[in-house]
């Protein structure tokens, strides 16, 4: 009898905001027990995504999440830190797979025997699982961070460059959760610095 193939699914979520850590899902399903309407995370409605996350975590065989800092992003910059994610999301794995498919157009240099799948979170249920994982654990992620800073927006805009967020952050200037090496952080520092120092702004919280 042969053995069944372990595929692991991996997807990112997080590359294009200004703010976090990209975070990375690594998901080995169980064939006994498959899971309806898995599907690219960006096309569920936050309940629905929130009840598959559920289905499985419950239900695969196994999942992990991976993550890359934003001091480690500004370090790598965003290609190599989502690679570096990727990497510590399929090592953390209870279970070794077989053979590993990740969502884009290329996979880490790692030992694993894989292949990248271009828009692989629409076609296929290990990487919209992972997909639906990330995206539920970066959502919540930045829910935590907008009580710590209200004034940011960070629940509604995720972190990525909204006109509203921009605004905000020129106003406010960058936190130590922003991502230093992105333009428009830089952009926005040089704009909050030329603020405070025309003594326009009432002083408000200052961070480094």
């Amino acid at each position: 009898m042969s053995k069944t193939l372990l595929v692991a699914g991996v997807d990112e979520v997080g590359r294009g905001p200004l703010v976090g850590a990209v975070v990375t899902a690594a998901v080995i399903l169980d064939p006994d027990k498959p899971i309806e309407g898995l599907m690219d995370s960006k096309k569920l409605s936050e309940k629905k995504r929130d009840a598959l996350a559920e289905q499985i975590r419950q239900h695969a065989l196994c999942w992990a999440l991976g993550r890359a800092e934003p001091h480690e992003i500004d370090q790598l910059n965003i290609l190599h830190a989502t690679m570096l994610a990727m990497t510590r999301a399929v090592d953390a794995l209870s279970i070794r797979p077989d053979f590993v498919k990740v969502d884009g157009n290329r996979c880490p240099q790692w030992a694993y025997a894989s292949e990248a799948v271009v828009k692989g979170d629409s076609k296929i249920a290990e990487i919209s699982a992972a997909s639906i994982l990330a995206k539920v654990s970066r959502d919540l992620e930045m829910a935590e961070l907008d009580k710590q800073y209200p004034q940011y927006g960070f629940a509604q805009h995720k972190g990525y460059p909204t006109a509203q967020h921009m605004k905000l952050l020129a106003q406010y200037g960058p936190t130590e959760h922003y991502r230093m090496s992105f333009k428009p952080v830089v952009m926005a520092l040089q704009q909050h610095d030329g603020i405070l120092n025309s003594g326009s702004l009432n002083s408000g919280p200052q961070y480094a």
